[in-house]
C-alpha cells in the first residue's frame, strides 16, 4: 500500500509539471502571433519613393539622349521633392532587359515596348505627347541618298537585294514596324531577309548610315529626321525622302505598376502641368518641351492609348504569317488563331479600368 501511494503521488507531480508550461506556451504563441502580425502589417505598409530611375529611350547616342531629357527631370525632381536619375542605355534592346529586370521606374518608351511592359504587368501608361492642328503629324519615313544610284521609291521595291538597308530596332515603331507592315510586305518583301545587307541603330545612326554612303536607304520619322537637320546640316542636305507613312502610335509616358496610385497621380499631374503655367518658370518649361519635340507639353492617358499599337501588331502578324511558308494550311491557320488570341487578351487588357 505504501508503495502504490508513493507511486500515485510522483504520477501526480509528474503529470503537474506538464501542466504548468502550458500557460507560458501560449503566451509565447500569443507573442509570436503579434509579432507575425506586426510584420505582415508593416509588409503592407507602402515602401517610401526615395528615388526614380528615369528611362531614356535611345535617339542618338546615349550622352545626347540623356542631356535632352536632364532638365525635364530636374523639374521633376523639384516638384516631387525626390531625386530623378537618368537610366541611359544605347539600344532598345538594353532598356528592354532593364525593364525586365525592374531596374526603371519610369520612362518614355516606344508605343511597342510599352505594349510589352504593360502587357508583362510591370508598367502602365500616364502621359502622352499632346498634339496640335498646327503640328505636322509623327511619320516613319524612308530616306536615300539625292545624288545615289537609288533615288526613287520604285527603285527600292523593284530590287531590294541590291541594295543596303539602314533600318531601326524591331522594337521601333517607325523605325522598323510601321515600314514593314504599310511599305514593304504589303509589296511582299521582308525587311529582314530581302535586302543585300542592313544595319540596325537609332534613327540618328542610320540617317547618317545613308548620308555617309554606309547605306543605300533607311528607314526613320520625321521628328528625328527634323532634329538631325539641324544637328547635322550638311549630312542631311545629300538625303531625300521617299516615301512616308500614315500616323503611327504615339510614344507614351510608362510608371511602375506597383507604384502606390497617389504618387503615380503626383507623377501624371506633373506632366500634364508641365510648361502650362505662367511666368518664366513655364517659359523655361515650355523651350525644354520644343527639344523634346513636345512642344504642346503632355495629355493624361491610360493603357487603352496603346489599342492602336495592339491593332497594328495584330494587322502586322497576320501579313507576315500569310506571308510565310508553312508545312501545310493547317500550320498556318494554327498561327493565325495564335495571333487572334494574343490580340484579343490585348484588347481586353488595355480597355480594362487602371489597377488600383
Amino acid at each position: 500500500m505504501k508503495a502504490w501511494r508513493v507511486a500515485a503521488v510522483l504520477v501526480l507531480a509528474f503529470a503537474a509539471m506538464l501542466a504548468a508550461p502550458l500557460p507560458a506556451m501560449a503566451q509565447g504563441a500569443a507573442a509570436s502571433s503579434e509579432k507575425t502580425t506586426e510584420k505582415t502589417a508593416e509588409k503592407a505598409a507602402p515602401v517610401p519613393i526615395r528615388m526614380i530611375r528615369f528611362g531614356v529611350l535611345p535617339l542618338g547616342g546615349t550622352v545626347e539622349s540623356r542631356a535632352l531629357w536632364t532638365p525635364l527631370m530636374a523639374d521633376m525632381s523639384r516638384s516631387l521633392g525626390i531625386p530623378v536619375s537618368a537610366y541611359s542605355v544605347p539600344t532598345y534592346e538594353e532598356l528592354d532587359r532593364a525593364i525586365g529586370r525592374d531596374e526603371i521606374d519610369m520612362a518614355f518608351l516606344s508605343a511597342k515596348m510599352a505594349l510589352d511592359a504593360v502587357m508583362q504587368r510591370r508598367m502602365k501608361v500616364v502621359a502622352q505627347i499632346a498634339r496640335h492642328p498646327s503640328v505636322p503629324e509623327h511619320r516613319a519615313v524612308l530616306l536615300v541618298r539625292k545624288a545615289g544610284p537609288l533615288n526613287t521609291l520604285e527603285a527600292v521595291l523593284a530590287q531590294p537585294e541590291k541594295w543596303r538597308l539602314a533600318r531601326g530596332d524591331s522594337r521601333s515603331v517607325t523605325g522598323f514596324i510601321v515600314p514593314q507592315s504599310q511599305l514593304f510586305l504589303p509589296n511582299n518583301i521582308e525587311m529582314e531577309t530581302r535586302f543585300r545587307s542592313e544595319f540596325v541603330g537609332t534613327h540618328q545612326a542610320t540617317a547618317l548610315a545613308v548620308a555617309n554612303g554606309d547605306a543605300d536607304v533607311a528607314t526613320n520619322n520625321t521628328t528625328d529626321l527634323e532634329r538631325f537637320r539641324q544637328q547635322f546640316p550638311v549630312e542631311a542636305e545629300r538625303l531625300q525622302v521617299v516615301w512616308q507613312s500614315e500616323p503611327p502610335p504615339g510614344a507614351p509616358m510608362v510608371v511602375r505598376r506597383d507604384f502606390p496610385p497617389e504618387f503615380q497621380a503626383r507623377l501624371q499631374n506633373f506632366l500634364t502641368g508641365y510648361g502650362k503655367g505662367k511666368g518664366p518658370r513655364a517659359d523655361a518649361e515650355r523651350e525644354v518641351l520644343k527639344t523634346l519635340r513636345a512642344a504642346y507639353g503632355y495629355v493624361a492617358a491610360d493603357d487603352s492609348a496603346l489599342l492602336p499599337e495592339a491593332r497594328l501588331e495584330h494587322h502586322l502578324g497576320k501579313q507576315r504569317a500569310m506571308a510565310a511558308s508553312w508545312v501545310n494550311d493547317a500550320a498556318r491557320e494554327q498561327r493565325l488563331q495564335r495571333i487572334e488570341k494574343t490580340y484579343a487578351e490585348q484588347v481586353e487588357i488595355l480597355r480594362a479600368a487602371p489597377a488600383r
